[in-house]
C-alpha cells in the first residue's frame, strides 16, 4: 500500500502512483496507485484475463472487474449472492428489482445484476467519494437511474430511506477483515428490514476467522431479525478449518428448496453448502444477539469508521 511521503512534491507523481487532474476522471482503467479519501487503492491488470481487472482498496483485495463480460464473477462469494437472488427472482420472470448495495468497491454485483435484469434500478453507497468516482470513470457503470452511486456512510443512508422500498439490499462493507459494528446490529438490521418490501431480502458478506464467533453472532441477529434464513459457504469454512466469507440471509418469506440453486452452489470452483433455517439457528444457538451500545447515535461514531473496501 502506497504512503503518502512528507516530503512529497505537489504534483508530482510518487513511482507507480497516478496523478489524476483534480476535477477530472478517468477515461478508462489505467493500472497503478490512485490516492482516494479514505486512503488508496491499486487498480491491477488480470494476468489470466485481458479484460479483467482488480481492485485493492488500503491493502485488501476488493473486487473484480470483467469489462467484457459483467456476468463474470471471479469471487466466488459474490456468485453464491447472484446464486442466492437468482433463485428468488428467476431472470427469466423479467422483475424490475430494486436493490441496495451497501458498500461499492468495483461496482461487481451491480455490474452483473444490471445484465441479469435489465429494468432494475439499483443504487451503491459508497463512503468515499473520490473512490466512487474513479470507478465511473474506469469502468463505465450504467447511468442513473439504472444504477446511482450515493456517496455516504451505509447506516445513515439506510436509515433515511423510505420503507418498502427496496426488494434486495446486500451488506458487504468491511473495515480490514470485519464489517463495522454499527452495521451488524440487530438495530441496523431493523432498518434494513423496514426499508425492504414484503418478500425482500437482506444478504450480508460475513467474514470470520476459524473460530466462527462473528459468523454465529451475525446469523443470530438475523436470525432474531427475520422470520426464515439462510447460509451458504464452502465445507471447510462452516467446519472452522480456515479464514473466509459466509454468506446469509434473512426475509419475511421462506427461502425454497431450490435443487437447482444447491447444484449451482456444488458446480462451482469453490463448491457450497446451503443451510436452511433449521441449521442456520441451530448454529446460531447461544451465540449473543448484537445491539447498539445504550445511547449510541444512530450513526457510527468516530472511534469505528467505516471502509469502502470489501473483502473476498
Amino acid at each position: 500500500m502506497a504512503k503518502r511521503g512528507r516530503g512529497r512534491v505537489a504534483g508530482a507523481a510518487e513511482p507507480g502512483v497516478v496523478d489524476v487532474p483534480k476535477g477530472s476522471r478517468p477515461a478508462g482503467p489505467v493500472a497503478g496507485v490512485y490516492y482516494i479519501d479514505t486512503g488508496d487503492c491499486e487498480l491491477i491488470p488480470d494476468q489470466d484475463n485481458s479484460t479483467g481487472w482488480l481492485l485493492r482498496i488500503n491493502g485488501v483485495m476488493s473486487s473484480h472487474i470483467d469489462l467484457a463480460d459483467p456476468l463474470f464473477l471471479d469471487f466466488e462469494y459474490m456468485r453464491w449472492i447472484s446464486a442466492l437472488v437468482e433463485s428468488r427472482w428467476p431472470r427469466e420472470s423479467k422483475p424490475k428489482l430494486r436493490a441496495l448495495h451497501l458498500g461499492g468497491g468495483a461496482c461487481s454485483l451491480a455490474r452483473y445484476f444490471h445484465a441479469a435484469y435489465p429494468d432494475a434500478r439499483q443504487v451503491v453507497v459508497e463512503l468515499d467519494g473520490k473512490l466512487a468516482d474513479y470507478v465511473r470513470g474506469w469502468f463505465d457503470l450504467p447511468k442513473a437511474p439504472l444504477l446511482r452511486l450515493r456517496v455516504g456512510e451505509a447506516r445513515e443512508v439506510t436509515e433515511s430511506l423510505t420503507p418498502q422500498t427496496r426488494d434486495l439490499i446486500i451488506r458487504d462493507v468491511f473495515a480490514g477483515s470485519l464489517t463495522p459494528r454499527p452495521l451488524t446490529t440487530r438495530e441496523f438490521t431493523e432498518h434494513a428490514k423496514r426499508v425492504l418490501a414484503p418478500g425482500g431480502v437482506y444478504v450480508v458478506n460475513s467474514g470470520d476467522a476459524p473460530d466462527l464467533k462473528n459468523a454465529r453472532e451475525d446469523a443470530a441477529t438475523i436470525a432474531d431479525a427475520f422470520a426464515y434464513t439462510v447460509l451458504i459457504a464452502d465445507p471447510a469454512m462452516l467446519k472452522g478449518r480456515r479464514y473466509g466469507n459466509m454468506i446469509m440471509a434473512g426475509s419475511d418469506l421462506p427461502f425454497d428448496d431450490d435443487p437447482g440453486l444447491a447444484r449451482r452452489l456444488l458446480g462451482g470452483a469453490v463448491p457450497a453448502h446451503i443451510w436452511n433455517d433449521e441449521k442456520v439457528r441451530a448454529f446460531a444457538a447461544g451465540a449473543a444477539v448484537r445491539h447498539d451500545p445504550a445511547g449510541q447515535a444512530s450513526a457510527p461514531g468516530p472511534s469505528e469508521p467505516p471502509q469502502p473496501s470489501t473483502a473476498p
